[in-house]
């Protein structure tokens, strides 16, 4: 294995330089994985796969009751797990690292959204004590704002209340001037 550090006389064990690299890694692909439903959610959920997520979208019949729209949660979970397989038993290198971190950031957006939209948003879960944070109440506020617009923006979830944000600076300037231009200038 690679130790930069080594060559300067500092031994650091190689579990912090595996670890060096899973963190940065992990927290990229958290990030970027919901910009990533953002796309799936509004390319495909809304559009070829409606007959599963329109379970979503309608009035629960009962609390705790399972909808056709949580098999599409799944569909990443085999990409997470074989990335955290490769992680842990692929040939050492810094890609056997870098798939193990993205494993990882994959199952950590997957826990995050999985307590903060079926537990917060949709009270599937016993978590409404995060409502005393105010992130969480705009990302709830978003989020019923999406359901309230018969599917429309935000599809984002941990940023959509930015989404929303500007999809209502689009609307406001579009509904002022015919056309469609957002607060900030032109769209590029």
């Amino acid at each position: 294995m690679f130790d930069p550090l080594r060559s300067v006389g500092v031994a650091v064990s190689p579990f912090v330089l595996r670890a060096l690299t899973w963190v940065p890694v992990a927290l990229v692909v958290a990030v970027a994985m919901d910009f990533w439903a953002a796309i799936l959610h509004g390319r495909l959920w809304h559009a070829r796969l409606w007959p599963v997520h329109r379970s979503h979208h309608e009035p629960p019949s009962g609390a705790g009751r399972l909808e056709a729209n949580d098999a599409l949660s799944l569909l990443h979970a085999p990409i997470a797990i074989a990335l955290i397989v490769v992680g842990c038993r692929g040939t050492p290198g810094v890609l056997r690292e870098i798939a193990f971190g993205a494993g990882i950031g994959m199952s950590l957006f997957g826990v995050a959204y999985f307590v903060v939209h079926d537990g917060l948003v949709h009270a599937r879960l016993p978590v409404h004590g995060l409502l005393r944070f105010r992130y969480f109440r705009a990302v709830a506020r978003a989020h019923r704002a999406h359901h309230e617009a018969a599917g429309g923006a935000p599809y984002g979830f941990f940023f959509g209340q930015w989404e929303l944000a500007r999809a209502q600076g689009i609307s406001r300037s579009r509904s002022s001037t015919g056309r469609a231009r957002s607060s900030s200038g032109p769209r590029r």
